[in-house]
């Protein structure tokens, strides 16, 4: 059963009215619900708070239902939220769905009260179907005696004076420092962004202003001051049901990278095997670009270059799922240069969640790459403080990472209390005196 909720209005308002009695030891009377989320606004102890007539349970096995909970961005700057209700148990077949979008301009508070409130229906119609009963009231909200259902408009009949652009400016400044060395920073960001079913177009700008000063015992001071700037550009046209075209486009300057200038321009075709709707819960994409880059450098390159253009081809494949007994991710990617197929680069990587028996999952997070592309490389060393700090790319043809872990989980799966005292910690003590509060 696939059900979606349009929320362009604010929902009928839900009285979490008090549980009803337990039917048996440990409230097994209400339903089990057991929170599998991942993102932002992933807050449960709040929606343990707000929704008080469902017992939420600390392991998938002991729950009536599971609820996924994954998201992702809105042209508008908002959120999607899907969230999926899969039966366990004695309700194994039992699924329902719903969706809820909240608005760039929410707070906090308001994104979390439309989460819960989403959630809070959900559990009442698996409640209604299941046979539990007595746990909710509803009442419609009625403002002035307006119907709310009246207010409802289609995306068609909206006037909108900005055609669906949304338009940011971000800008920061920093300082900070000691006696023997101090930073100062300046960053900027400017975005233009309109999607649509249809189109997808991503406008994006920055400059960055960073300054490093350290003093160095018996030897100048070591000053690094550097300016880096971008600006980009993505048009994706949803060509079918599971293909997109589209290009990228850039012109930048990275210091680290020795480039005083780098302009590219690559098309791209992407493929997914399945619809794009699905894109939160599993997805597997194919996707392919291809074009020439101009990197005019700040110095001359191990290749003996002042400024060249080279042309670049790329592929990845991507793999990534959310189900009841976990989660799983796998993308590898790669690239050359068409002058020549042995400048290239290869990365995998890959993380897994699994569930192995009640109360017990292990995770493992792994990506290795093999690089031999790093055509920008400047002829000169990096000095000793140059590459101490990381301030220059150096040159490699190996990399990788691994993490491994588990969680053991065990004890009273029906505790729903909430208690949030000494939440901060209270920063613990300090000692030396270096910015801790030393007593």
């Amino acid at each position: 059963m696939r059900r979606h909720l349009p929320y362009a209005f604010a929902l009928a308002g839900l009285l979490l009215a008090g549980p009803v009695a337990a039917q048996g030891a440990g409230g097994t009377g209400l339903p089990r619900i057991f929170f599998d989320c991942e993102g932002p606004n992933c807050n449960s102890e709040y929606y343990r708070t707000e929704i008080a007539w469902v017992n939420w349970v600390r392991d998938r096995q002991d729950s009536d239902v599971h609820v996924i909970v994954t998201s992702q961005g809105t042209g508008a700057g908002g959120r999607e939220y899907q969230m999926d209700f899969v039966g366990m148990g004695a309700h194994e077949g039992y699924s329902d769905q719903i969706r809820y979008s909240t608005l760039p301009t929410d707070t906090d508070r308001e994104e979390l009260d439309g989460i819960t409130g989403a959630l809070a229906v959900g559990f009442a119609r698996f409640a209604n179907e299941a046979g539990f009963r007595g746990l909710v009231a509803i009442q419609g909200l009625r403002t002035g005696g307006v119907d709310p259902a009246a207010e409802v408009v289609a995306a068609e009949q909206v006037e909108d004076p900005w055609n669906l652009w949304v338009f940011r400016i971000n800008g920061s400044a920093n300082v900070d420092g000691e006696d023997t060395r101090d930073t100062r920073r300046v960053n900027s960001f400017v975005s233009a962004n309109r999607v649509s079913p249809t189109w997808k177009i991503n406008l994006n700008g920055s400059i960055n202003y960073n300054r490093r000063r350290i003093e160095i015992t018996d030897e100048p001071d070591f000053i690094d001051e550097r300016t880096d700037y971008g600006f980009s550009q993505t048009v994706v046209y949803a060509l079918a049901d599971h293909w997109s075209v589209g290009f990228r486009s850039e012109v930048r300057r990275i210091v680290s990278f020795n480039q005083d200038f780098r302009a590219e321009f690559t098309p791209a075709i992407e493929y997914s095997v399945f619809p794009y709707a699905e894109a939160t819960r599993r997805a597997l994409t194919f996707y392919y670009q291809i074009g020439p880059a101009y990197r005019d450098y700040i110095e001359k390159t191990v290749f003996e270059e002042w400024h060249e253009t080279r042309w670049e081809e790329s592929i990845e494949a991507e793999f990534s799922q959310r189900q009841p007994w976990g989660d799983a991710g796998i993308t590898v990617r790669a690239s050359h240069f068409l002058h020549d197929l042995d400048l290239y680069n290869v990365n995998l990587r890959g993380d897994v969640e699994f569930r192995v028996v009640r109360g017990f999952s292990v995770n493992a997070e792994a990506n290795v790459g093999w690089v031999n592309d790093q055509i920008y490389l400047s002829a000169d060393e990096a000095s000793s403080a140059e590459e101490l700090l990381d301030l220059v790319r150096r040159s490699q043809s190996f990399n990788y990472g691994v993490q491994v872990g588990f969680s053991l989980q065990f004890g009273s799966i029906f505790n729903n209390v909430v208690n949030n005292r000494f939440g901060g910690g209270g920063g613990g003590f300090g000692f030396g005196g270096g910015g801790g509060g030393g007593r």
